[in-house]
């Protein structure tokens, strides 16, 4: 599978921003999909996933309640949309791709998000 990130950019706190990963290759189907971040200085941790049909899905404490993860497989392609925006959210954001449910092997380029205060 192969990723590419977009939507990133800059944004206010308390605002709302939607970043994309279009994957191709093999069948993006079946893999779940993860969302990842990385701040400045900072290990990178996981933010969001979601199961194959997107019938389920996984938040880190942080987000929950402010991110929605979704997914679209009739255009191969995972959303992140993101309310409520923090100055803590700013991050380069990484898709990936798990084709066992639990080891993301592919990941995208990331895209990067700047929430000013």
């Amino acid at each position: 599978v192969q990723l590419q990130a977009s939507g990133g950019g800059l944004v206010q706190a308390g605002g709302a921003m939607r970043v994309s990963c279009a994957a191709s290759g093999r069948t993006f189907s079946g893999s779940s999909m993860g969302w990842f971040r990385q701040a400045p200085g900072k290990e990178r941790e996981f933010v969001a996933a979601i199961s194959l049909s997107g019938g389920s899905t996984y938040y880190a404490d942080s987000v929950k309640g402010r991110f929605t993860i979704a997914r679209d497989n009739a255009k191969n392609t995972v959303f992140l949309h993101m309310l409520s925006l923090k100055p803590e959210d700013t991050a380069v954001y990484y898709c990936a791709a798990s084709e066992n449910g639990n080891d993301y092997g592919y990941w995208g380029q990331g895209t990067e998000v700047t929430v000013s205060s």
